[in-house]
Formats: structure tokens, C-alpha cells, sequence
């Protein structure tokens, strides 16, 4: 018999190591990915809506208490110090877990501090630890992207992303409702102790967690760290289409949601009944959906999973639509609300991914604060307007509308088809598009 051929046993090994479908979902490194989620998502609303609900009930009036949404400003503006973390390496853990635990700790002296504040006697105090708070949340969240990016190939992206986001959305969930629930019976003060506490989550993972490689070419200077990042990014051909593309993906979707509440008010859904249905019913859609998104993304490929959550995504706001038509009922809102949701869960998992896909190894937390940065401006400023667009055109039409603006984002993914393919190597290791 002949000798199988070099090209034959380097195919049969290649395809012999890849790991199970089972083997990846159960893998450390996603486990990681979920814990990070967790330790992100905690501190958020740590200084937004519980802080306030807090602020609220020690009488401080309701101008002060809106002024307090500026300490959420570091979100937002946390990719100008983002090349920071890419260029330096804070102690022997390495470049992404050095800076992780920095933050982390410093996260849970501010979160015990916010909650030693007294919001009556000294309010400027507790809005500058909030704002630090903050900070170190923004920052961690740098680096808890560029890890993730780091630590899993391109295929394992997508999956990687919606266990980050569902471990995120029980974070939030742990510091909001649970919050809450405990504030009825104990102290803020102890509620924020306790919350400090599980932040310790976060350090242990971090503790435990493998360093990422450093990539080969990562800046040695802090110019480079600061130019080259955006000389790397916009080398590509389809640089403009991407940064395009992110605003335009989800705008349909996040306009949307942006009214939905007021939507189901206006056709005589309760409180009680938007209550139960929607968080019950459509955070666990979500939490679903982004894992069902996650192991599709695995077989299909991020394109294809791109290309059809989106179409998902968008019958999905249609269905809002629908209930217009439909008026109150309740199956019909928990029908729509789940399918919502379950989409959009998957649509999450496949955007996330992409932009990890986007970034280079050499400057991961730069590239991606940029783009995650993006990510933010249609729930900032595009759904602003929406209020005044429903008013004007009625419910039925302002979502028949938000389905149509859904469609210029799937259409603008026939430009990538060349180069966004499945299991395809990493950014790191391959050239980029070249420049045109």
C-alpha cells in the first residue's frame, strides 16, 4: 500500500486535533469567558439605576440625581486610554491579567467605599467614587475584550461572546433585581458591601485564568500604541463599510426596543402584565437565544450567522408590528417578546464576534474600545429621536419603519463575503484586507 502523502497526514492531523463541538462548549476558556461576563456586568448598574433608586430614597431631589448619569461618561470615552493597556504590562501575571487585577481590586475598595458614602452629608464624595467606580469598570471592560479576543480562535469567537454576554446579563441581574430585593431588608451600605464581596469572582477567575500570548509585533512605545492601532485599522480596503456597518446592524433593532415599553403602555398593557412578561419572559429568550447564536456561530461561520440572525432580527421587529395590529393580548405580546429576544440574543452573539474578528492581536484592547465605542451610538443618539418618529407615524408604521432601517446593515455584508469567512485564521496571523 502506498504511504499516505506529507499533505494527506498534515490534513488527517489537523482535522483529528480540532476539538469537539461538546469538548469546546465545556472548555476552561469558555467557562473564563461566562466568569468575565459576570464581573463586568456587576458593577454597572452599581452607580446607575440602583445608586439613583438609593439616592431616591435618602431625598435627594430629581435634577441630582438625573446629573448623576455623567458618571457613566468613562464608558463611553474609554478608548482614549485604552492604548495605555496595550502598550504596558503592570506586573508578572502579563499584559491582559496584570491590568485585570488591578482593576478588579481597585473595584472592590470603590463599590465598599460608594456604599460607606452618605449620600445626605457628603454627595459630592459619593459621585466621585461613583465616577471611579466607573473608571475601573470602563477599564476593565478594555481588557476583558481584549483577553477574550486573545484567548480564543477566530471560530470560538462567537460562542466565547454570547457566554461573556449571558454571564454580563446575570451580573446585571444579580447587582439590579437582586439588589433591590436585598435593599428592602438591609442597609445599602450592605447591599454594596455584599456586591463588593462577589466582585472577588472576577479576581479569582482572573487569578486562575491562562495569560494570553502576546502577539508578535505588539507596540513597543507609546506612540505606537496610540498610531498605529487606527493606521492598522484603516489600511483595509473595507474599513469605512465596517465602521458603517457596526452603526447600521442593530439600528432597526435597538430603535425599537428604545419605545417598547411606552409601546405596550399605549396599547393597554398593565405594568404588572409588562412586568411579568417582558423581564420574565425576555430575559430568558435572550439568555437562550445568545447561546443557541453562540453554537450556530461555531458550525455556520460568523457571515452566514451575520446574514441570517439579521433576517431574524428583523421578522423579529416586525412582529412588534404585528402586536400593533393585534392590540392588547397577551399571548400575542408573549409570542413577540420572546421571538424578540431570542433573536436578538443571537444577533449579539454574531455582532460581538465580528468585531473581535476586526481587531488585531497586536493592539486588541485599542481596536476594540474604538469599535465597541461605535457600538453605543445608536442607543445614544440615533434612538433619540424615536419618540418624536412613532408619534408621527403611529405604532404600526414607526415599526414597519425600524424593519426596513434593518435592511442597509444585511446588505453591506456582501462586501465582506470575500474575506469574513468561517474558520478562518486569526487577524493576527493573516494579512488584512489590503488598502485601496
Amino acid at each position: 500500500m502506498a504511504a499516505a502523502s506529507p499533505e494527506h497526514k498534515n490534513h488527517t492531523m489537523t482535522v483529528s486535533s480540532r476539538p469537539s463541538l461538546l469538548a469546546t462548549i465545556f472548555s476552561g476558556r469558555m467557562l473564563v469567558a461566562f466568569l468575565m461576563g459576570f464581573a463586568a456586568g456587576l458593577p454597572l448598574v452599581l452607580t446607575g439605576s440602583l445608586l439613583k433608586v438609593w439616592l431616591q430614597d435618602e431625598g435627594v431631589d430629581l435634577g441630582t440625581i438625573g446629573l448623576f448619569a455623567l458618571v457613566g461618561l468613562p464608558y463611553t470615552l474609554k478608548f482614549l486610554w485604552a492604548p495605555l493597556l496595550d502598550r504596558y504590562v503592570p506586573s508578572r501575571l502579563g499584559r491582559r491579567r496584570g491590568w485585570l487585577l488591578l482593576f478588579q481590586l481597585a473595584l472592590v475598595a470603590c463599590i465598599a467605599g460608594l456604599g460607606l458614602s452618605d449620600p445626605r452629608e457628603h454627595l459630592y464624595v459619593m459621585a466621585v467614587i461613583a465616577l471611579l467606580v466607573s473608571f475601573f469598570s470602563a477599564s476593565q471592560d478594555i481588557v476583558i475584550d481584549a483577553y477574550r479576543r486573545e484567548s480564543l480562535s477566530d471560530e470560538e469567537q462567537g460562542l466565547g461572546s454570547s457566554l461573556y454576554v449571558n454571564g454580563y446579563r446575570l451580573g446585571l441581574l444579580l447587582a439590579s433585581g437582586g439588589g433591590l430585593i436585598l435593599a428592602d431588608f438591609i442597609p445599602f451600605s450592605a447591599v454594596y458591601a455584599l456586591m463588593a464581596g462577589c466582585m472577588l469572582l472576577g479576581v479569582a477567575t482572573t487569578l486562575f485564568a491562562r495569560e494570553p500570548e502576546l502577539a508578535e509585533g505588539a507596540p513597543k512605545t507609546l506612540l505606537d500604541a496610540v498610531i498605529k492601532p487606527f493606521v492598522d485599522y484603516f489600511s483595509r480596503t473595507d474599513a469605512r463599510w465596517i465602521l458603517l456597518f457596526i452603526l447600521l446592524y442593530k439600528l432597526g433593532d435597538t430603535m425599537a426596543g428604545e419605545m417598547a415599553s411606552n409601546f405596550y403602555r399605549d396599547i393597554g398593557f398593565s405594568k404588572t402584565e409588562i412586568g411579568s412578561v417582558v423581564k420574565l419572559f425576555g430575559f430568558w429568550a435572550t439568555i437562550v437565544g445568545s447561546l443557541v447564536g453562540g453554537v450556530l456561530i461555531l458550525r455556520l461561520g460568523i457571515f452566514a450567522s451575520l446574514v441570517s440572525f439579521g433576517v431574524l432580527q428583523a421578522v423579529s421587529t416586525l412582529g412588534f408590528a404585528w402586536l400593533a395590529y393585534v392590540g392588547h393580548d397577551l399571548v400575542t405580546l408573549g409570542g413577540v417578546v420572546t421571538f424578540e429576544n431570542f433573536t436578538a440574543g443571537m444577533g449579539t452573539a454574531a455582532y460581538i464576534a465580528f468585531m473581535a474578528s476586526l481587531t488585531n492581536k497586536k493592539f486588541t484592547a485599542t481596536q476594540y474600545a474604538l469599535l465597541s465605542s461605535l457600538m453605543g451610538v445608536p442607543r445614544t443618539i440615533f434612538a433619540a429621536p424615536t419618540g418624536y418618529i412613532a408619534a408621527a407615524l403611529g405604532w404600526q408604521w414607526f415599526f414597519v419603519l425600524c424593519t426596513l432601517i434593518a435592511l442597509p446593515g444585511l446588505l453591506l455584508l456582501a462586501k465582506f463575503r470575500g474575506w469574513l469567512r468561517p474558520a478562518a485564521p486569526d487577524v493576527a496571523d493573516k494579512p488584512l484586507p489590503a488598502a485601496s
